[in-house]
């Protein structure tokens, strides 16, 4: 997009004609970061929007953002700890299952929004320009603050278990915090932009996450396969996360490198190829919508 003030006199005064043009980008200038940046106050009101959808007209309000990953982490307790007797690396199993189900509820309340927002926001996409791309980050940023309530929980169920952060992790653990939000944001913009392409993506999206929950170690641990399968199974950019995530909070033992290493290269990827697709079809939106 390129902008330009033209001037002229009328008689004695000055008149300015302000004209913007707005033509497809390619290469590095379609990340569009000049116009993210100027438009950065919509941003923060995209998100402030779909936290007020989220718990419009609730009673408990934001309290839904501890009260499900709490009764989750009961039943994870009772059937995974109990009855199945899945290992929990010599940690209570429910510190073992809150520090990867916190992650995990970021990434799955992210897709199950953004999938449905880029079609909910038809209007505003139709009447006025601005950057797209906001619209699959903004259910990405009103996750965090169900992240921020429930760490809050985390945090208490260590102080009760008497458990402390590993001091090398909780260094890393924004590392890891970051590596969820860019694979949030990369799979968010791919699936909100097939969404509106294709409208039965939203039956999709359910499914898909309801298996990338069992595909990913959230009751249970990567640490009974063997090479070279633990770091394929690394591929799930979320595996190097939610271990991540178990190591700096929970103390147990920490995920092997080489699969950290897949699931970070992983991570990117899924970033760079959602919103490469993202900008290559939104110029469609408009009509598609």
């Amino acid at each position: 997009m390129a902008t330009h003030a033209e001037s002229r006199s009328i008689g004695r005064h000055e008149a300015t004609d302000y004209t913007v043009w707005i033509e497809p980008t390619r290469g590095v200038s379609a990340l569009q970061l000049r116009d993210l940046w100027r438009y950065r106050e919509l941003l923060y009101f995209l998100t402030w929007r779909d936290i007020k959808v989220r718990y419009k007209q609730t009673v408990l309000g934001v309290g839904w953002a501890v009260l499900v990953p709490v009764l989750s982490v009961v039943l994870f307790t009772i059937v995974f700890g109990h009855v199945a007797h899945v290992s929990s690396q010599g940690v209570p199993y429910p510190i073992f299952s809150y520090a990867g189900l916190l992650p995990w509820n970021l990434a799955a309340a992210t897709l199950q929004l953004a999938t449905a927002t880029v079609v909910g926001s038809a209007q505003l996409m139709t009447k006025v320009y601005f950057p797209r791309l906001f619209i699959a980050i903004s259910p990405a940023l009103a996750a965090v603050v169900d992240f921020a309530l429930g760490f809050l929980v985390l945090v208490g169920l260590m102080a009760y278990y008497g458990i402390a952060p590993d001091p090398v992790g909780i260094f890393l653990l924004p590392v890891f915090l970051a590596l969820a939000l860019i694979t949030t944001v990369g799979m968010s913009a791919l699936l909100s932009a097939l969404n509106i392409e294709y409208r039965d993506v939203r039956f999709i999206v359910p499914f898909f996450i309801q298996f990338w929950f069992f595909a990913t170690p959230v009751v249970y641990s990567t640490a009974s396969l063997n090479e070279p399968w633990r770091t394929i199974y690394g591929i799930n950019p979320m595996v190097g996360v939610v271990e991540g995530f178990r190591w700096a909070l929970a103390g147990t033992p920490a995920p092997a490198w080489s699969t950290a290493l897949v699931s970070g290269f992983a991570a990117l990827a899924a970033f760079a190829g959602g919103v490469y697709y993202f900008l290559r079809t939104e110029r469609r939106f408009a009509d598609v919508i």
